[in-house]
């Protein structure tokens, strides 16, 4: 079964599935593109209401002549707004559609040329704080994490990022057998590499109850079928390796490009604009790597059922056929 929904006057839209076809990637990355838009930030309440109303109308036959556009942009809105499993908003700062904006001033603090000890354990303190509540707000709802187990996975999402960032940091000067500019890109790549360690570390230890209790597992109609951990540890590693494939690009990218450009004459002749050429790079390649890095894995996991637990396996669903396909939200 397809998940491209066709949008054909001949046949009425399902807004139950995702506009483009999720079992591709090209696909998958259409999909975030809308749901990562920062643009449905300034929808109001009322209009998230509007939009979800707008398709319990339109899913119950209330109202049958809608354009398909405003159809899916109803969905846009309501997709890039509230959370899959509770039904209810995200929060805004931490909405994925909210990640470029959250993430762009601090990605440019931690990429400042030279910064001192302060200024990295400040900007690592930071995003790490910031990613531990989109990770907690973007994950599966399906399996709740008390208080203290996030502040536990705060704590040492802390430690390890700022532990990193200092210990490389300081590492780096000491690299005299190297050339200065070689020392110099290194130095500039330390925050991903921090980064990168840290945002796994915070991943996994966010979502740790996840993968010790397991998460939900549906039947094509939505019924649950019950927790699967198998299911919880590979929802808790695509989200690892999806934060890794945005943070790369973002904290590898804007450094070496203006490494180069900084040899240009504009630059050396005019060096105050290297600050604003920095963010202006930073800002392009985070809007371009965020979606393509999520859309690496479907949001809606679908997987065979003999790769789970034994419990799953010989399921049959109301017509008495077997079970071949299960599902589980991923989250992002």
């Amino acid at each position: 079964m397809s998940n491209v929904t066709e949008t054909t006057s001949s046949s009425k839209i399902d807004l139950s599935k995702p506009r483009y076809d999720q079992s591709t990637y090209w696909g998958r990355v259409k999909h975030f593109v809308n749901i990562t838009d920062p643009r449905t930030l300034f929808v109001p309440r009322n209009g998230l209401e509007e939009a979800k109303a707008l398709i319990n109308d339109y899913n119950s036959g209330k109202i049958r002549d809608v354009n398909p556009e405003k159809l899916w942009n109803a969905k846009k809105i309501v997709d890039s707004t509230v959370h899959p499993d509770t039904g209810e908003p995200i929060f805004l700062p931490f909405r994925m559609s909210s990640f470029v904006p959250t993430n762009l001033i601090v990605v440019a603090g931690m990429l400042t040329p030279n910064p001192s000890i302060g200024s990295i354990i400040f900007w690592q303190w930071t995003n790490q704080s910031i990613n531990v509540a989109i990770n907690y707000s973007n994950a599966n709802k399906t399996t709740e994490m008390s208080l203290k187990e996030t502040a536990i996975a705060y704590i040492s999402a802390v430690t390890t990022s700022c532990g990193l960032a200092v210990g490389l940091t300081q590492a780096v000067p000491r690299l005299t057998f190297l050339k200065s500019s070689v020392r110099g890109i290194l130095a500039r790549l330390v925050p991903f590499i921090a980064v990168a360690s840290a945002g796994t570390v915070n991943v996994y230890l966010m979502r740790m109850k996840e993968l010790r209790d397991g998460i939900d597992i549906y039947d094509e109609e939505g019924n649950n079928l019950g927790k699967s951990k198998k299911a919880g540890a590979s929802a808790v590693g695509q989200v690892a390796i999806s934060r890794v494939l945005t943070t790369t690009p973002v904290l590898t990218v804007p450094p070496l490009v203006l490494s180069q450009l900084e040899k240009t004459n504009l630059l050396k002749k005019n060096p105050r604009l290297s600050m604003p050429f920095n963010f202006g790079i930073i800002t392009i390649t985070l809007m371009t790597a965020l979606p393509l890095a999520i859309a690496a894995f479907p949001q809606k996991a679908v997987v065979d059922p003999m790769k789970l637990e034994q419990q799953f396996w010989n399921l049959k669903n109301k017509n008495g056929e077997p079970i071949k396909r299960v599902y589980y939200n991923k989250g992002l």
